[in-house]
């Protein structure tokens, strides 16, 4: 018998947006819009994953790539690597730090303090390579403005995570971490609890934010027109939780 540990069933619902998401829409209106063409409502314990690329689209975080005029630096780099140079132009605008750069591949520091390929500049999933697309400017405060208004529509308080996709080091391929969090700690401190062995955890933290933000990924394809997803029976915890609280300090950076 499995005492203290109650085994838990989470369900991960999709929820398609139809059509493309345009400057000043509002995007709270248009998911509760989905919600209900779908037929489904949020519950109370419902926690609302969205990918990043709706809430930048919706805050006009679109840039115009002929406008970019990119560095010397930037065009060689590009034709090196067979790059565009106006991307590579942006991702460096983007940043406050380059982290590495090689073989082609450019990891930034973003001024959110995320560590990620080319600052998150994103060009697929836009209009067809007229546009790239950067992160929402402060991710934790969009994903606070639509938990308030999902709040103030349904009367009930859903926890929001903004998602993107990132890689790893060490690690091939990508998941999606949260960039943006309202409504919920985005962490779980187990340190000091004990295991069912008796033993004291020392160190025992969870990024609770980032395995919601992965699970849901397995539907928030980037292929599949389903920008957001629910999860439902996740036991999180209450609070004014920030996805910044997930960005490992400079002191405590052991790979600084």
């Amino acid at each position: 018998m499995n005492k203290g540990f109650p085994s838990r069933e989470l369900r991960i619902i999709p929820v398609p947006v139809p059509g493309d998401i345009k400057p000043g829409d509002d995007l709270a209106g248009k998911l509760l819009q989905a919600l209900k063409h779908q037929g489904i409502s949020l519950i109370v314990g419902d926690i609302l994953v969205v990918k990043h690329k709706i809430v930048s689209k919706s805050e006009g975080r679109l840039v115009d790539l002929e406008q970019i005029r990119p560095s010397v630096s930037s065009q060689k780099w590009a034709r090196r690597y067979k790059l565009d140079p106006r991307v590579t132009e942006l991702a460096l605008s983007q940043s406050q730090r380059v982290v590495r750069r090689k073989q082609g591949v450019l990891i930034t520091q973003t001024h959110h303090g995320l560590v990620c390929a080319n600052s998150g500049v994103d060009v697929s999933n836009v209009d067809g390579g007229r546009h790239a697309l950067l992160l929402p400017k402060d991710p934790d405060r969009s994903a606070l403005q639509l938990h308030r208004k999902l709040k103030k529509n349904l009367k009930l308080s859903i926890p929001v995570i903004i998602s993107d996709s990132f890689g790893r080091p060490w690690r091939e391929g990508l998941t999606e971490v949260a960039i943006g969090v309202a409504g919920m700690k985005p962490l779980h401190d187990y340190r000091h609890q004990r295991d069912p062995y008796g033993y004291a955890l020392r160190v025992s933290i969870d990024a609770i934010a980032d395995e919601l933000a992965c699970a849901s990924g397995l539907l928030c394809g980037k292929l599949t027109r389903t920008p957001a997803c629910i999860v439902r029976g996740f036991p999180y915890r209450r609070g004014r939780g920030r996805a910044s609280e997930l960005v490992r300090p400079a002191k405590r950076d052991l790979f600084r």
